[in-house]
């Protein structure tokens, strides 16, 4: 005890507290306050037991306080000690939220994408799902959707004008691709053929039918798929008026100048008047792709592409 001048006595005196402690000191302070031991402590923390013990001592010096008891043979906490632990623990855990929530937005990308989409592309439910995985993902990226018809499909890309697109394969050369989804075609014949009310049909059937044709020789190897040209038997297809987009082409079946072959959903899609939907039992099916130009170090691409691998996984999960 100190005593002063007149024979009172003094309490000892508290140790002041230089500055604030570190988080790095209070996980330290935990781990020791389990183990209750220096050396199995600061084998778990990766530390040399003087270099713990000098934080620890640190620690109370910081706080004012001490915090444990050594001795040769074990370590024990004060009352000081006990009461901060709780303390200490709910400091950990709110920086270890804090430093959770910084982690996901600096995770974020922000930035702009300008998606093109092919007919209906736009609104089919993966797309639908790809763009709201990227919206919750990242806020920060605003997405500019841009319709693109029959011919921009072979240029939209290449030229810089959209930054991915959603494709009906087979694509235009030298982009890569994922695959979203495949589904059956269907014959889209004029509502007054004979044909239309005879479904299912099987694509013999249809060999004598002019088809609605493409205008440019880029879209040759895409549209003989679409058009199943050569047909099964060695046959050429007989190709009619030439359309641009789903609109002219529409309106050349609707008016009975020739037919298409479309993705099933376009039976809900484009409905029209004039025209009517046919299944046709071999024809092959029709598969949904994102498109992009290859060697893009682009972060919002990135995010992009990673929004559409979580949204194909959840779905595959689904069908287990």
């Amino acid at each position: 005890m100190i005593r002063d001048g007149a024979g009172g006595r003094h309490t000892p005196p508290v140790r002041p507290a230089a500055r604030e402690p570190s988080v790095h000191q209070l996980r330290l302070f935990l781990v020791l306050a389990e183990e209750l031991h220096f050396g199995r402590a600061a084998q778990r923390l990766f530390l040399t037991q003087p270099a713990l013990s000098q934080q620890i001592r640190t620690l109370e010096d910081r706080l004012g306080v001490d915090l444990v008891r050594r001795s040769t043979r074990r370590v024990e906490l004060t009352e000081a000690g006990r009461a901060l632990v709780p303390e200490a623990r709910g400091l950990v855990a709110a920086m270890d939220r804090l430093l959770g929530v910084a982690a996901t937005y600096a995770r974020q990308v922000r930035g702009h994408l300008r998606i093109g989409a092919i007919g209906g592309e736009a609104f089919m439910p993966y797309v639908t799902a790809i763009l709201a995985e990227l919206s919750a993902r990242h806020p920060g990226i605003t997405v500019e959707i841009r319709s693109v018809n029959f011919v921009e499909q072979v240029y939209a890309l290449p030229r810089g004008e959209v930054d991915a697109a959603f494709l009906r394969p087979p694509l235009p050369p030298g982009l890569r691709s994922l695959h979203l989804a495949t589904e059956p075609r269907v014959a889209c014949l004029p509502a007054n053929d004979p044909l239309a009310g005879q479904a299912p049909l099987a694509l013999a059937q249809l060999s004598d039918r002019l088809v609605v044709d493409v205008p440019i020789p880029e879209l040759r190897e895409w549209w003989d798929y679409w058009t199943v040209n050569p047909r099964p038997d060695g046959s050429a297809v007989r190709y009619g008026p030439v359309a641009e987009d789903m609109d002219a082409l529409l309106s050349a079946v609707a008016r009975g100048q020739a037919i298409a072959f479309l993705p099933a959903e376009a039976r809900r899609d484009y409905s029209r008047r004039g025209v009517a939907y046919v299944d046709v039992i071999d024809l092959p099916l029709s598969t949904a792709a994102l498109a992009w130009l290859p060697n893009r170090d682009d972060a919002a691409l990135t995010a992009l592409l990673q929004a559409a691998h979580t949204v194909l996984r959840r779905n595959n999960q689904g069908l287990e």
